[in-house]
C-alpha cells in the first residue's frame, strides 16, 4: 500500500473514531443554543434565552452550588489523604507499594455502582444519615486515588539524595519534606487536584447512593431526563457541566506534561 494512501486511511479511521465519540456530545451542546423548546434537527434558530431561564431556576442554582461545594471539599480532603499516603509508602519495598496501591485504587477501579452500594451499606450500618457530609466522604474516596497516583509517580522520579543532603545539613525529616520535597511535589499535587475536582463535579453513580436529599448538577440532569422534563434546561446544564469539567482536565494535563518534561 502506498504510504500516502495508508496515511489517509489512518487519518480517516482516527476521524471516524473521534466522530463516534464526540458527535453525540456536540449535538447536546448545540441544542443548548436552540431557541425552540422541542429538540428538532436541524436547529432552525439560535438563542441564549435558555441560559437565562436555567440560571433563574432556583433548583438548578442550588444544585450547581452543591456540586461546587462537594467537589471543592472532596478535592481538599483527597489532597491531604492522597499526599500523605504517597509519602508514607514512598521508600517502602516494591511489594508493599504494589499491595497498598492496589487497595487504594479499588474505589476508582471498581464499577461506580459497586462503590456506591458499598458506601451506602457502610453509612446505613452505622446509622449515619445521608447528608452533604456523606456525599463529600464518598467523593473523597475516589478523588484520593487521583492525588495518590500523581504524587506517587512524581516521588518515584525524585532522587533520595535530596532529602539525604538536607538531613546532612541538619534538617529534620519534617523540615526536609516541607522545604524540599513538598515544593517539588506541588506541580503533581496541583495537577491531581484539578483532575479530582473535575471527576467529582460530574460524578453521578456514587452520588446516587450517598446524596440523600442533596442534589448535584449531574443528579439533577439524571432526574430531569428520567422524567422527560425541562429538556432545554438540561441541555444548558450539560453544557455548563462539560465546560466546568473540561477546563480543569485541560489544565491538569498541561501541568502533568510540564512535570514529565522536568
Amino acid at each position: 500500500m502506498n504510504v500516502s494512501v495508508r496515511n489517509l486511511a489512518l487519518w480517516g479511521a482516527a476521524m471516524a473514531v473521534l466522530a463516534f465519540l464526540l458527535l453525540p456530545l456536540l449535538l447536546v451542546l448545540m441544542f443548548a443554543f436552540d431557541a425552540s423548546s422541542v429538540q428538532v434537527w436541524p436547529i432552525h434558530s439560535l438563542s441564549l434565552k435558555w441560559f437565562a431561564a436555567t440560571w433563574a431556576d432556583e433548583e438548578v442554582r442550588h444544585a450547581f452550588f452543591i456540586s461546587l461545594e462537594v467537589a471543592g471539599l472532596a478535592t481538599a480532603l483527597a489532597t491531604v489523604l492522597g499526599t500523605l499516603a504517597a509519602v508514607g509508602m514512598n521508600g517502602l519495598s516494591s511489594r508493599v507499594v504494589q499491595i497498598g496501591s492496589f487497595f487504594l485504587t479499588l474505589p476508582i477501579a471498581l464499577p461506580g455502582v459497586l462503590t456506591g452500594i458499598a458506601m451506602n451499606s457502610f453509612f446505613t450500618a452505622f446509622d449515619i444519615p445521608f447528608t452533604l457530609v456523606t456525599l463529600v466522604i464518598a467523593h473523597t474516596t475516589f478523588c484520593t486515588v487521583i492525588i495518590f497516583s500523581n504524587v506517587m509517580a512524581r516521588l518515584r522520579r525524585l532522587p533520595p539524595s535530596l532529602t539525604e543532603a538536607a538531613q546532612d545539613m541538619g534538617a529534620t525529616p519534617l523540615q526536609g519534606f516541607v522545604t524540599i520535597t513538598l515544593p517539588l511535589l506541588s506541580g503533581a499535587i496541583a495537577s491531581g487536584m484539578l483532575l479530582a475536582f473535575a471527576l467529582s463535579f460530574d460524578e453521578v453513580i456514587v452520588s446516587t447512593f450517598t446524596a440523600g436529599t442533596q442534589t448535584t448538577l449531574p443528579l439533577w440532569i439524571f432526574g430531569a431526563i428520567r422524567l422527560g422534563q425541562h429538556m432545554p434546561e438540561v441541555n444548558v446544564v450539560v453544557f455548563v457541566v462539560v465546560a466546568v469539567t473540561l477546563v480543569p482536565i485541560i489544565m491538569g494535563q498541561k501541568l502533568a506534561a510540564s512535570i514529565s518534561r522536568e
